[in-house]
């Protein structure tokens, strides 16, 4: 390993260290040999936790997690056996079939390991299909998440899923859906759990596996459903714009987001409905013509981000003719940004070294767009039933994966379990 100070990553630096370096690079590359020469998967023994009753035995457990950096700082559920087989009912799938290769330690996740995750994270067995879907979508290659898992960038992976499984699940689609939520508890704990596999499985650990300089923002990432019942009749689900996906089906639409911004769009009472509509769009792109990097991957074929608008608004806009598609365009040709602005901010540098060749040429463009295409900005209904309020969330990667949810033939069973356990779905409790 050769290690060197921050400074040779600032303009202007002395490369003198790197230069001198240089063999121990080559020796590196040329004769480095893996430790390990066989291929498969190993599982660990199991961690034994001995103590005087459960409350010091768990308490404990915590401790040792968190001493060998299994644990992400909030008190974990000790997945013992029993509890993963108990969570493994999610799936049909054997426990060792493989997911993926999680960057950039390159550990193995099965479908245990996400099991086990899931268990740590206080989740249940009906939680385990929009798991495995949407791990699978973070390690599809074209999301590159080898790339995010270790940017200095403050990213995390944002899964919107549609179709009847989020109403099954409670995952939340209305009123505090990126917070949380005990009526929706399932988009916390899916997202948590999901994050200790980018952490435990991928080494994604802050300061040594992700340079991340403020950290993700979200140690539940976010995992939402799309308010199927308040879109307007004539508009498309997230998983039919991005991943064909028919509305009805299971699905999991994937990004990865690098901020977020709240976005205040309701008039004083003083506009027409009309005019309202109008100056809350100008605001909401506004937001979105911003002279980031992070807009180079959207113009280079991925997304720029995603919008969240409640139905309260999607049904005022579709009132007075606005479709998805209508929305998209206007946000796109008043996000544009002037050629000036691209310079004056040091962005054309940026565009000249890209790898992708349409993006080099388009570098003189005047304006510069955001995307491609508008249709690659996400557009989800989903929130609470008000009017104030719509949320933007940066995308920060190449592309948009979406993959299909697969149930176990035991699904009815497992929702029927739940509804004894978490009382009826859709109502609460109060006590």
């Amino acid at each position: 390993m050769v290690i060197f100070p921050i400074d040779p990553f600032l303009v202007d630096s002395d490369l003198t260290p790197i230069a001198e370096a240089t063999d121990k690079f080559s020796e590196g590359l040329t004769n480095w040999e893996a430790a390990t020469k066989e291929t498969g998967i190993t599982y660990p023994p199991k961690v034994p936790i001995e103590a005087n009753g459960y409350e010091a035995a768990f308490d404990k457990m915590n401790r040792q997690f968190l001493i060998n950096t299994w644990g992400d700082g909030l008190p974990i559920n000790p997945p013992t056996q029993a509890r993963v087989d108990w969570i493994m009912k999610g799936s049909d799938l054997a426990p060792e079939t493989v997911i993926g290769k999680v960057m950039p330690r390159g550990g193995i996740a099965t479908v245990e390991t996400l099991a086990v995750s899931l268990a740590m994270a206080g989740g249940r067995p009906e939680y385990l299909p929009v798991l495995i879907a949407a791990t699978r979508c973070v390690l599809d290659p074209e999301l590159e998440h080898d790339k995010f898992q270790a940017t200095s960038d403050s990213t995390f992976p944002v899964i919107i899923v549609n179709g009847p499984i989020g109403a099954d699940i409670r995952l939340n689609s209305g009123f505090g859906l990126l917070g949380p939520d005990p009526q929706h508890p399932a988009g916390s704990s899916i997202g948590r759990a999901l994050r200790l596999i980018q952490q435990n499985v991928g080494g994604a650990l802050p300061g040594v596996g992700t340079m991340s300089i403020y950290g993700a923002m979200r140690t539940t990432n976010v995992v939402i459903a799309e308010d199927e019942e308040g879109l307007p009749p004539e508009w498309s689900t997230v998983s039919a714009d991005h991943g064909d996906v028919e509305r009805g089906v299971n699905s999991v639409t994937v990004f990865v987001a690098t901020g977020a911004s709240n976005i205040v769009r309701r008039g004083v009472g003083k506009e027409t409905a009309e005019n309202e509509a109008l100056e809350s769009l100008y605001r909401i792109a506004g937001y979105l013509r911003s002279p980031t990097i992070h807009y180079l991957d959207g113009h280079a074929n991925g997304t720029p981000g995603a919008l969240l608008m409640p139905r309260v608004v999607a049904k005022q806009l579709a009132a007075l003719g606005w479709t998805k598609e209508k929305i998209k365009n206007f946000l796109w040709e008043n996000a544009k940004i002037p050629h000036e602005e691209i310079v004056r901010t040091g962005m054309r540098q940026w565009i000249e070294t890209s790898v992708d060749p349409e993006t080099v040429a388009s570098a003189n463009d005047d304006p510069w767009t955001i995307c491609r295409d508008p249709s690659q900005i996400i557009l989800a209904v989903a929130g609470g039933a008000h009017p104030t309020h719509n949320f933007w969330m940066q995308g920060n990667a190449p592309k948009v994966a979406s993959g299909r949810i697969d149930l176990p033939a035991g699904w009815g069973s497992l929702i029927a379990e739940a509804e004894e356990d978490l009382g009826p779905s859709g109502e609460m409790c109060v006590i």
